[in-house]
């Protein structure tokens, strides 16, 4: 199977190709702006792998990139929660306007799936009652949120007027190897990394903020199980079915860690939805028990990649 990752350097596309790669009937094309971002996936020598530098933005020349292709993952994202409210008409451009020219190449070149990774975190009502179903109300309160929402609708439209199948993961808080430790994503794992460095950890509010954390393995299987299944449904939610708070997590890092943590807390955020989890029955309805690792488990999985990967 031809398969193309765009925006595939980053930490949900990098597990994505270590997986699809273990299937050598897959022919793997990842893309990405430069071709240094590739340094973790190189360093697999994975055979027959295709490394490709390109922009995303309308001048890129999505029918030549996806001319061939089965399977097209949308990953790209050029925002993330907690800032996308900034600069919105300049990432609307850059996300959703771009995301419509690649899913008009995508009908033009005959692919058959395209798969966009979406965000079970961001597109529900901050008011809705969780576990969240897929049919709970989408009125985001940030523009990353906004965005994820309007390219799910954008999907429907061309599945609608010109048959493109599709399939949408709204995915919930992914942590685990290969997410960056130092970034603004990723609570686990940044909590992860600062503790065995024995750095402050940084909270923001009391704690109480409770979401739905998935191991990246989970995610990743998940992810393909919808991908390469039979389901008639096109949209999905992905995580591990339960809300852990903040402060659980943090007590969870003390016991998996056996170590106290330095943490402080500091003014609470606007775009952080108090209460956000998920409801994966449609996904275990058609996919059997899910039955992903605890959040203890994860941690000393990841405890162990970091240890490993950045020499701590």
């Amino acid at each position: 199977m031809n398969i193309i990752l765009l925006g595939a350097a980053g930490f949900i596309g990098t597990n994505l190709v270590i997986e699809l790669a273990k299937d050598p009937d897959n022919k793997i094309t990842v893309v990405d702006r430069s071709r240094d971002f590739f340094e973790t996936i190189q360093s697999k020598n994975i055979p027959g792998l295709s490394i490709l530098e390109s922009e995303f933005d309308l001048n890129t020349d999505f029918d030549k990139l996806v001319a061939g292709q089965d399977v097209v993952y949308h990953l790209v994202s050029t925002i993330v929660p907690t800032t996308s409210n900034r600069t919105i008409p300049n990432e609307i451009m850059a996300n959703v306007v771009m995301s419509a020219a690649l899913f008009e190449a995508c009908v033009q070149q005959g692919v058959k799936k395209v798969v966009f990774i979406s965000s079970g975190g961001t597109i529900y009502d901050k008011d809705a009652v969780c576990p969240l179903d897929e049919n709970a109300p989408t009125n985001p309160i940030t523009s990353y949120g906004v965005q994820k929402i309007t390219i799910e609708k954008l999907l429907y439209m061309y599945h609608y007027m010109h048959g493109l199948d599709y399939r949408i993961i709204r995915l919930s808080n992914p942590y685990g190897p290969y997410q960056r430790p130092n970034g603004i994503l990723g609570a686990v794992t940044t909590f992860t990394y600062k503790a065995l460095k024995d750095e402050e950890i940084v909270v923001y509010g009391d704690g109480s903020v409770v979401r739905d954390f998935i191991y990246i393995d989970d995610a990743v299987r998940g992810i393909l199980n919808i991908v390469n299944g039979n389901d008639e449904q096109h949209v999905y939610n992905l995580g591990c079915g339960y809300g852990t708070s903040i402060r659980q997590v943090l007590k969870t890092l003390e016991k998996a860690l056996d170590k106290k943590v330095d943490v402080r807390f500091t003014e609470g955020r606007k775009v952080d939805v108090p209460v956000n989890f998920l409801n994966i029955a449609r996904y275990e309805s058609a996919y059997g028990c899910l039955n992903p690792i605890s959040l203890e488990e994860g941690i000393r999985k990841t405890a162990q990649f970091l240890r490993e990967f950045y020499g701590l």
